[in-house]
């Protein structure tokens, strides 16, 4: 397993995007909304769950303050995303995941993994 976060690993596409906040599901986990959705990727196409991150402007007024947070959840997402690779999904599909920071407060990297952790086995319960 490597512990990388490539570009085809980002949730960039705007119609993905829209997709994903349309009609996916969601559950709250502090300090985090979870949003996701399976998502059927092309014959072509290699499947690879896709994230974002969405830290809010009201919330948190210094850019540099948003980044740091995003900085965090990305790392621990990369750090335990192989706790993904235990869904039985067929081949060709792949999850789109969205976590939108809730907390009023920046968390340090060791609570934020934490809750990583149990995010992702959440999701593991989910029905995907």
């Amino acid at each position: 397993m490597t512990y990388n976060f490539p570009k085809e690993e980002r949730l960039h596409s705007k119609k993905l995007i829209q997709e994903l906040f349309e009609k996916g599901s969601s559950f709250y986990l502090y300090p985090f909304k979870v949003m996701y959705l399976p998502y059927v990727v092309e014959p072509t196409e290699k499947p690879v769950n896709q994230f974002l991150v969405s830290v809010a402007k009201r919330k948190f007024k210094k850019a540099v303050d948003r980044n740091l947070i995003k900085r965090r959840i990305k790392e621990a997402y990369r750090l335990n995303k192989n706790l993904l690779l235990k869904i039985e999904n067929p081949p060709t599909s792949s999850l789109l995941i969205g976590l939108i920071y809730t907390g009023k407060e920046i968390h340090d990297s060791k609570m934020l993994d934490f809750r990583m952790k149990k995010v992702l086995s959440q999701l593991l319960k989910a029905d995907i």
